[in-house]
């Protein structure tokens, strides 16, 4: 019998007669398609078919994707023809101001440039005290009964109040922006309901940048307004599409992983009891990284087009040809990581790509770290008896939408 993580040594043809419709089903909750994992363990590297027919090069190995996620010769402007959007949906992202994920450079980097200091690991641990009172806070109103939805009550909540307080916006609006961005992250969604939401939202947040500039204060809009509008170096809009980025990526996908990865940790009991201990710090961050790895909670890849010919692992790509980097396949490549599909907290999981890779790695990942590592061990440690209230079967999993998840988590202690 074949070992299936062994691969040829050479690249197989890739041009297939027989059609692959990307993304594929899911056979396992907790898995990547089955069908993708073969693509990767076979070293194939096919072309899919996308909803709107355009077929780009789908890329599963770790080393495939770094390059893809690296190179300058792949850019993220969705605007160019050909480029592999992953919706009709994701058209709306390019109906506004854009955000630095769509960037290619030098505009990227310059702009990245103004605000990196603001995403510091120094800075994400001054952060922990809040996250940790966010998260007792839900907790305390959660155990006020005998069960309780833990995304709604627990995972949104904390992801949201978080990103709003470090942004600096209104804590009566909150509200507003998680429904407003669920809008947005709805694949099969309304394109014209994806496109108003994010026009509303960025409208919101230029009224909320020119109130900071005449009256700043001390949080992040507050800080960049006060530091790069006077000299021109970031204009108000550029502020505003800045902060939406943020609101909308760093609530979404902490949530997500929240809930998610509680599931995770009630199928695996002996993990979650360990970390209801604050006196190991290293199992703390060791299970998050293991967690963001194994779960990469971005599932329909990140997609770039060549703008030039380019090379990927001995696989030609043609300069106006697509390509989607596959990173929640890659991040259990058994080159990589050679037990990719268990989740196994013990083991090293540094250098994965849940936060992306290269130029337009996520500049919030520190700050999610400490969120993850403060609500997993606050869940552990505050309701050891935690349950699913509903069987797994009965469990709605985001597979309609752009990031991970569940909709509704059921729980009871």
């Amino acid at each position: 019998m074949t070992d299936p993580t062994t691969r040829p040594t050479t690249r197989p043809a890739t041009d297939r007669t027989t059609e692959l419709h990307y993304p594929m089903d899911r056979q396992c909750p907790f898995a990547p398609p089955s069908e993708v994992t073969g693509v990767r363990n076979a070293g194939d590297v096919p072309r899919v078919t996308l909803w709107n027919g355009v077929r780009p090069w789908l890329f599963t190995r770790f080393e495939d994707a770094r390059t893809v996620l690296s190179d300058p010769r792949f850019s993220a402007d969705k605007s160019r023809p050909g480029y592999p959007l992953s919706s009709a949906v994701a058209l709306a992202e390019t109906a506004v101001e854009p955000t630095l994920l769509v960037m290619d450079n030098p505009r990227h980097d310059a702009l990245r440039r103004l605000v990196l200091g603001e995403f510091t690991v120094k800075r994400a641990e001054q952060w922990r005290p809040a996250v940790r009172a966010v998260a007792d806070g839900c907790i305390d109103r959660m155990l006020g009964g005998t069960e309780a939805d833990l995304v709604a009550d627990l995972a949104l909540p904390v992801a949201l109040t978080v990103i709003c307080e470090f942004l600096g916006v209104p804590f009566e609006d909150r509200e507003l922006f998680r429904d407003l961005t669920h809008t947005m992250n709805v694949v099969a969604g309304s394109t014209e309901s994806a496109a108003a939401a994010r026009q509303a939202l960025q409208d919101y947040l230029e009224e909320l940048v020119a109130a900071r500039a005449l009256r700043p204060q001390d949080d992040f809009i507050g800080r960049m307004a006060a530091r790069h509008l006077p000299d021109g170096s970031m204009t108000r809009r550029q502020l505003a599409a800045m902060a939406l980025l943020l609101l909308t990526a760093g609530h979404d996908t902490t949530a997500n992983m929240i809930s998610l990865g509680v599931l995770t940790l009630l199928r695996h009991p002996g993990h979650f009891a360990a970390l209801g201990s604050r006196e190991d710090p290293v199992r703390l961050a060791g299970t998050v990284e293991e967690m963001l790895r194994h779960l990469t909670v971005v599932q329909r890849g990140i997609r770039r087009i060549a703008v030039e010919d380019v090379e990927v692992g001995g696989h030609p790509v043609r300069a106006g040809e697509g390509v989607i980097a596959a990173i929640n396949v890659a991040n259990r490549d058994p080159e990589r990581f050679p037990a990719g599909e268990e989740f196994d907290p013990t083991l090293r999981a540094r250098g994965h790509l849940a936060f992306g890779f290269g130029p337009h790695q996520c500049m919030g990942q520190s700050l999610a770290r400490v969120e993850l590592q403060e609500v997993y061990a606050a869940v552990a440690r505050r309701i050891p008896t935690l349950r699913t209230a509903v069987p797994v079967e009965e469990i709605r999993f985001k597979s309609d939408m752009a990031v991970y998840g569940v909709h509704a988590l059921p729980v009871t202690w």
